[in-house]
């Protein structure tokens, strides 16, 4: 029998992840969420993956657009994270973006940001799995925002 999802929840935030918020755009709509659950999954070929609440508008929207942005964010952006966490209508309000090549919001002063196409979408639980072909990558410089044990962390 599985434990219970108390003791779940806090087990894994004994699990230090970096922070990105994931968006899209469909139908001239923007959509984005912070996401914790983001992996690098294969280098030939470039592939991450991303896990999204099936509750969500991102996720929809993500699974109808067939592409979507993953910007990986920098210490400095903790207010971002607390944005796109947020139950927040217009998640994107007072928030500086591009619009990558391949037609999804790129946060400013992201440390990395990728642009992916579907490869595809697996079930996992109360969650989906997004699997994403990188079709473009930004790097730039900065400490990552980390996230462990129900706060944000520093690196040392």
């Amino acid at each position: 029998m599985p434990i219970e999802e108390g003791l779940f929840r806090q087990a894994m935030s004994h699990f230090a992840s970096g922070v990105t918020v994931v968006t899209t755009e469909h139908q001239g709509e923007l959509y984005g969420m912070t996401v914790a659950s983001f992996a690098s999954l294969s280098l030939a070929p470039p592939l991450v993956l991303i896990c999204v609440g099936r509750n969500m508008q991102t996720h929809g929207a993500i699974a109808a657009a067939k592409r979507f942005g993953v910007s990986i964010l920098g210490l400095e952006q903790k207010e971002l994270s607390a944005q796109f966490a947020s139950r927040a209508d217009d998640k994107f309000a007072g928030v500086g973006y591009r619009m990558g090549a391949l037609g999804v919001p790129i946060l400013d002063g992201a440390i990395c940001a990728l642009e992916c196409n579907l490869h595809s979408q697996l079930d996992g639980g109360d969650h989906s799995i997004f699997v994403g072909t990188v079709e473009h990558a930004e790097t730039g410089g900065g400490d990552p925002l980390v996230y462990f044990r129900s706060g944000y962390r520093q690196l040392a």
